[in-house]
């Protein structure tokens, strides 16, 4: 039997479309591992189309995929701190923007407050980061959510040094293992690595 065998995984996604696509196949990772997934969305994914793909067509690969109602406002999310559901709360991808959010205890969408109604309780919160400015002005951000306690991060690294050279993001294949960790009190190493080799 898996780590994750009936374990309850909030699952939050922010507005890096960009990684999407990547990010999917985990999340079937952590259900055919035997979680439940809850989806929790900010109001970026639901509204918003780009070249990566439709709000629609993500909002129902998440359906498909997890066979669970999104949670995709505030009030819906609040709930999820006194009921104790879950047992781990992702977000990835997450933003510079829900970064700086989380680091300073600002509350402003759905996938924040589920974040915050599990640190309430005690129980890890795993990031993934995806942002152009990780090692600019973020870097204070992420330094910040390293450093605090219950807040483990998916390993990550520059994804583009040469055209981008603040750019941060996590390998998001490495989110299972980070959320088994985590479940262990255990930051998953090595946590900085090479995103992509040249």
């Amino acid at each position: 039997m898996g780590k994750l065998q009936g374990k309850t995984i909030g699952f939050g996604l922010s507005g890096s479309h960009c990684t999407f696509e990547e990010t999917m196949p985990q999340i079937k990772r952590l259900v055919d591992a035997g979680a439940r997934v809850v989806p929790i969305v900010t109001n970026t994914l639901l509204t918003t189309d780009t070249r990566f793909g439709t709000s629609e067509s993500w909002q129902k690969q998440l359906v498909d995929i997890t066979g669970e109602k999104l949670i995709t406002t505030i009030p819906e999310a609040e709930p999820l701190g006194p009921s104790k559901l879950l047992d781990v709360m992702v977000i990835a991808p997450c933003t510079g923007n829900t970064t700086s959010r989380l680091a300073n205890a600002i509350t402003d969408s759905p996938v924040l407050m589920a974040a915050k109604a599990t640190m309430r309780n005690l129980r890890p919160v795993v990031i993934a980061i995806s942002t152009n400015d990780g090692l600019g002005l973020n870097a204070a951000n992420i330094a910040k959510l390293l450093a605090a306690k219950n807040v483990y991060f998916v390993p990550f690294g520059q994804d583009a040094p040469d055209k981008k050279p603040t750019s941060l993001v996590a390998r998001m294949e490495l989110i299972l293992e980070t959320c088994e960790a985590a479940l262990e009190g255990r930051q998953l190493q090595p946590l900085l690595i090479e995103r992509y080799q040249y």
